[in-house]
């Protein structure tokens, strides 16, 4: 199912700025090698919600090659700090090659393992916390997130649409449950003001009240 009119979407993507070198290439080889990133239309808005609240530290859930991880550490600025999380160890070698070329290698806190795990370990409060881990696994990150959330900060997740799966009444998929009861949950926190982004495949923002 398509979240948009695909004569609408053609036209929107249309209207993108043409992106540099290595995003082109990160854009190329997802493509080629079925590697799952935002793509330029979702990461144009990451990038333009953390200028809006001026965010420093954005933790990532689940980053593959970083091409989320570079648009993040472009808009934190000098001085700010994106954690990056994969449980693959090649994705993170292939994503630390393109943070070198892209300048932006010391904004970057690169960590392999659970992203769970990684993000439970953490003390601080981050600015952003930006959802992209298997799917059946999003309703967990919903008990992590509130302790390592500023107020005012901002949760995202992608994927929330799911391809339309959402809509499903008895979903046989662990993947299409998993996002269904996310986004129940989600808009349930009280402590979280909610609007879901029909955007490529459904994008999530909830800000920390």
């Amino acid at each position: 199912m398509n979240i948009t009119d695909p004569e609408v979407e053609k036209y929107f993507y249309g209207l993108l700025p043409k992106r540099d070198a290595v995003l082109q290439e990160m854009e190329e080889q997802a493509s080629k090698r079925s590697i799952p990133i935002i793509g330029p239309a979702v990461a144009s808005v990451l990038y333009q919600y953390a200028r809006l609240i001026n965010a420093r530290k954005v933790f990532e859930l689940g980053s593959a090659i970083g091409y989320s991880t570079i648009w993040w550490a472009r808009a934190v600025g000098e001085g700010g700090e994106v954690f990056y999380t994969d449980g693959d160890q090649k994705k993170a070698d292939e994503a630390s090659g393109y943070f070198r070329r892209a300048g932006l290698e010391g904004r970057i806190k690169i960590g392999v393992g659970d992203a769970l795990e990684l993000l439970s370990e953490q003390k601080q409060e981050f600015d952003i916390i930006f959802n992209d881990v298997d799917k059946e696994d999003y309703p967990r990150v919903l008990h992590l997130v509130k302790a390592r959330l500023r107020r005012g900060g901002l949760f995202i997740a992608d994927n929330v649409l799911w391809s339309g799966k959402v809509t499903e009444k008895d979903p046989q998929e662990e993947s299409t449950r998993g996002i269904q009861e996310f986004n129940r949950k989600l808009y349930a926190m009280q402590d979280f003001f909610t609007t879901i982004l029909p955007l490529r495949d459904g994008v999530a923002v909830s800000m920390r009240l």
